[in-house]
């Protein structure tokens, strides 16, 4: 697999994101009120949590799908400009268009704005993560695996700083799982992501500060903070290090 080196990048310069006192209330549920989360610039942060607390809907505030017309001022950027355009997402499924090519699948964000198309970009991206060979192929044709990682590529030909991740890659085998972290890291390293995941070896391997959220409403626990740089192995000191404590920090969640 070609070297994230290699893929074309031309986004500005890396923007971080704050959420600030953040509330969301869901079916007469206040899910978080008062929330407030920091995400720096150019690092991944990941947060964790039980099943229903409002991990996935904490993305929604910050994508502006919450339903609501609230504080303009809750989410912000670091350099005082919009969100609006800035924002990439990739959910738990691939997402891909049955009836589209893998490469128009790439595409398929410009052509949806009626921008000018890259094709060019397209196929450089589509090499940095593996699928030169089967750029002309339909979804329905590829290994799971494979149809993330034209997510993946997706994800990164929209060229957003901020990028928001909710569990990309839970529905892999545990070695799949694995080499795709270990690329998402590598080709978004210079994108300030926020990863949802129930996985705590993934938040361990890819986040630079980690967060679990508990409570009714939620709040977010103190971060934790691995040593070395995303991806880190199985068998680092930092992982195994921070492995006892977020676990413990987990099974308090969901007391």
């Amino acid at each position: 697999m070609t070297q994230a080196a290699n893929v074309p990048h031309h986004s500005s310069k890396a923007v971080g994101l704050t959420v600030h006192n953040g509330r969301l209330a869901w079916h007469d549920r206040v899910l978080f009120d008062g929330l407030t989360l920091d995400l720096p610039a150019a690092s991944w942060t990941c947060l964790l949590g039980p099943s229903g607390i409002g991990k996935s809907m904490l993305l929604r505030l910050i994508l502006g799908l919450d339903g609501s017309t609230g504080n303009p001022q809750m989410v912000t950027c670091s350099d005082g400009q919009p969100l609006d355009g800035r924002v990439a997402f990739m959910a738990q499924r691939d997402l891909l268009l049955p009836w589209l090519s893998v490469l128009d699948n790439v595409l398929i964000g410009s052509k949806l704005r009626n921008e000018r198309q890259d094709p060019e970009q397209a196929l450089q991206l589509l090499e940095a993560t593996g699928l030169a060979d089967v750029t002309d192929a339909m979804p329905d044709t590829l290994s799971g695996g494979m149809r993330q990682r034209v997510a993946i590529a997706r994800t990164l030909m929209e060229d957003r700083p901020i990028v928001l991740m909710d569990e990309p890659f839970s529905a892999l085998d545990a070695i799949t799982k694995i080499k795709l972290q270990a690329l998402a890291a590598k080709l978004l390293s210079d994108r300030t992501v926020l990863l949802v995941t129930h996985d705590p070896l993934e938040a361990l391997r890819l986040g630079h500060s980690i967060h679990v959220m508990r409570g009714s409403p939620a709040v977010l626990g103190a971060a934790i903070e691995p040593l070395n740089l995303p991806p880190r192995q199985l068998d680092d000191h930092g992982v195994l290090e921070h492995q006892g404590e977020l676990l413990k920090q987990l099974a308090e969640a969901t007391q």
